[in-house]
């Protein structure tokens, strides 16, 4: 039991891994063990961001990729296996909001997000599988731990149309595709954040004081929520999880029903 959250040993890789709610999970992964290869599409920040998970001793490699497509997908894949024999933890992080009005939404602002958030999760995890597949064992499968929203359970009252649209789908895909995993011992899972500071919830980073007093917890996410319920998947402790997605907005998702 005492070695019951620990990644001691186990391999990790991030999308979207340079800022926000990846570099949380990131930074929480480190800390508990995990050698943690981290992705983005700028790869000045995604080094410099390396760089500085790396400060403590710990292990953070930068894999810039823009792995919004297929191709790019399979790029990133093979980034990666060309540095490690296999992956215990894969987390499908990336991610891309638009927000229009109803009658103004373009086209372009739909397939961004949806090619980003709900395809390149699933292409990612299909490029992957041989690594995923090499690490999972019945006893300790491998994890994939996609990154939704609580904008894909409870209706926000912003028009972000394929945002939510996405996130909800992306909650559907993980039980979907953890049915066919977990025949390969690998345990798929999601995490729907709520208000977290990041440079995509400019609400949350920017005007969290007022924010707040909208939340039931009275206050928006910390790093450590996010890092926490992060490290629960991905450790030993997750390992009977699921297709469950767990959420993490301070009860806001229950306000919105």
């Amino acid at each position: 039991m005492q070695d019951l959250f620990s990644l001691k040993g186990r391999t990790a890789l991030i999308t979207g891994g340079s800022r926000g709610i990846g570099k949380m999970i990131a930074a929480g992964f480190i800390a508990h063990g995990a050698r943690v290869y981290i992705s983005s599409r700028k790869a000045a920040v995604c080094e410099e961001a390396a760089k500085e998970l790396s400060k403590n001793g710990g292990t953070c490699i930068a894999l810039p990729m823009d792995s919004s497509s297929v191709q790019g997908a399979k790029a990133l894949a093979a980034a990666y296996q060309a540095r490690e024999p296999k992956l215990d933890i894969l987390v499908n992080n990336a991610g891309a909001a638009w927000l229009e009005k109803f009658t103004e939404f373009p086209e372009k602002g739909w397939d961004k997000v949806m090619d980003l958030n709900v395809k390149a999760p699933f292409f990612l995890t299909q490029a992957l599988m041989g690594a995923l597949r090499a690490a999972g064992t019945k006893e300790r499968p491998a994890k994939v731990i996609n990154i939704a929203s609580v904008d894909g359970i409870a209706v926000n009252p912003q028009e972000t149309y394929s945002y939510a649209a996405s996130k909800a789908g992306l909650i559907h895909l993980t039980k979907r595709m953890a049915v066919r995993l977990i025949q390969d011992n690998i345990a798929m899972s999601a995490i729907a954040p709520g208000a977290f500071a990041s440079d995509m919830n400019v609400d949350a980073r920017d005007h969290g004081e007022q924010l707040k007093n909208r939340i039931p917890a009275q206050r928006i996410g910390r790093d450590e929520d996010m890092a926490g319920a992060a490290i629960f998947l991905a450790s030993k402790a997750g390992d009977y999880v699921i297709g469950a997605t767990i959420v993490v907005d301070g009860g806001v998702s229950l306000m919105r029903l």
